[in-house]
């Protein structure tokens, strides 16, 4: 089909051009109508003054799809500053259902649930449209941003043989006759490709099956993996991560909002910032705010690292603290007070390993194959995991992660 986008018009004043696309709304007044068109870049106004034009606009509905050839006239008040008169108009596929929502309004007044069983048309809102293109820009940032610092992209396996990861459950299928698991994340593949090309990062999807019924939780979320080799220590993976997360945001704000050095506190502080008891295993999501909140008043940073979890809430792989070995070299990165990043330095050795998968009461046989890239040689190496959802929420400050998400799947959703 030869057409023009919406964008594109006013480039071509007093032109007769085609477009195509969605009726978002028609106004029909005494001497005139108008007809807005939307398609991927924008809205179109079509000024329709002949009468049997009007007639057939009459009948078609909003949503329907249909292509008009008209005249590109300019008009101050128009979008963009041109509006199509004198238009034909031929309907390429008509609406004959009832629409369960207005999709003109600024906001979707349907609720959640609403929108999420009839997602094929709540995303056509600007709204979810608008947060879906961010995904994709901070997605795009992800990947440039790391391919500039010789990271090298690859694709793991979503069907693994054993539940092994430690820290989420997981969802059991039949794998021809035999049971397998969907992967709850990349990680011991991109530490397996550490020993390939040193620098590997992963975009693509991680399965939990946690009962968590919360804004913030997914059943099947996008995650933004990476992994390095010869690091020093996790400090080194933090400050990779601090880069990368620069070039994923530039394109949204007119000024930066990571700084050049994100603050960091030991997580022994963030429970005394936070007024937790000093046992405490992990950080609440009301410690987490408290401790964004104190970042925000110190530092004037909308991120913070906590740095040093407990051994005892990190995975078996996590490298500890030389200084005190009840203690991490992992980190969480909070943003507005809420988690959207988990890393840390990992464990490189195989006795190391062996280890640890003792001590955690593990067999060694189900790591076989990830042991192989420890006995086999392994350098010092980090990384970390973003979990694109969660971030996109927190960006655009959405109380509820599934406003973000095209087709989510949680505790209670399969479908659409």
């Amino acid at each position: 089909m030869q057409r023009i986008l919406s964008s594109q018009l006013p480039a071509h004043p007093h032109e007769t051009v085609t477009i195509a696309g969605w009726i978002r709304r028609r106004r029909l007044l005494k001497s005139v109508a108008f007809l807005i068109v939307r398609d991927a870049e924008g809205l179109s106004q079509v000024v329709v003054a002949e009468p049997e034009t009007r007639e057939q606009l009459e009948h078609l509905t909003e949503e329907s799809v249909v292509e008009v050839i008209a005249t590109v006239t300019p008009n101050e008040q128009a979008p963009g500053g041109v509006e199509l008169t004198r238009p034909k108009i031929r309907v390429l596929s008509a609406v004959r259902s009832p629409l369960p929502f207005e999709l003109h309004r600024p906001a979707l007044a349907a609720a959640l649930p609403t929108q999420l069983d009839h997602a094929a048309l709540a995303l056509r809102h600007p709204a979810r449209r608008s947060a879906l293109r961010i995904a994709a820009t901070v997605t795009a940032g992800f990947r440039a941003a790391l391919t500039e610092q010789r990271f090298v992209e690859i694709q793991t396996p979503k069907i693994v043989a054993s539940a092994t990861e430690s820290g989420a459950n997981v969802f059991r299928l039949d794998y021809f006759g035999r049971p397998a698991y969907l992967a709850q994340s990349p990680q011991f593949y991109k530490q397996l490709m550490v020993g390939v090309f040193e620098r590997v990062f992963e975009v693509g999807p991680v399965f939990r099956a946690e009962p968590s019924d919360t804004a913030r939780h997914l059943a099947q979320y996008t995650s933004l993996d990476a992994e390095m080799g010869f690091i020093a220590d996790h400090r080194d993976v933090m400050a990779t991560l601090t880069r990368t997360l620069a070039v994923m945001t530039e394109p949204l704000f007119e000024k930066p909002i990571v700084p050049a050095e994100i603050p960091a506190v030991h997580f022994t502080e963030a429970l005394r910032i936070a007024g937790a008891p000093h046992d405490e295993p992990d950080l609440a999501p009301a410690h987490e705010r408290a401790v964004g909140e104190w970042a925000r008043r110190e530092h004037g940073s909308e991120f913070v690292y906590v740095t040093g979890y407990p051994m005892r809430k990190r995975p078996f792989y996590t490298h500890p603290d030389p200084a005190d070995p009840t203690y991490s070299n992992g980190f969480d990165l909070l943003f507005r007070g809420l988690e959207i990043v988990t890393g840390g330095q990992r464990l490189h050795t195989y006795e190391d390993y062996v280890e640890a998968l003792t001590r955690a009461g593990e067999p060694l046989e189900p790591y076989g194959g990830y042991l192989d890239g420890f006995r086999y040689g392994m350098p010092p190496h980090g990384g970390w995991a973003i979990g694109l959802e969660r971030f996109v929420a927190r960006l655009t400050e959405t109380p509820n992660v599934r406003e973000v998400t095209a087709f989510p799947r949680d505790l209670h959703r399969i479908t659409p």
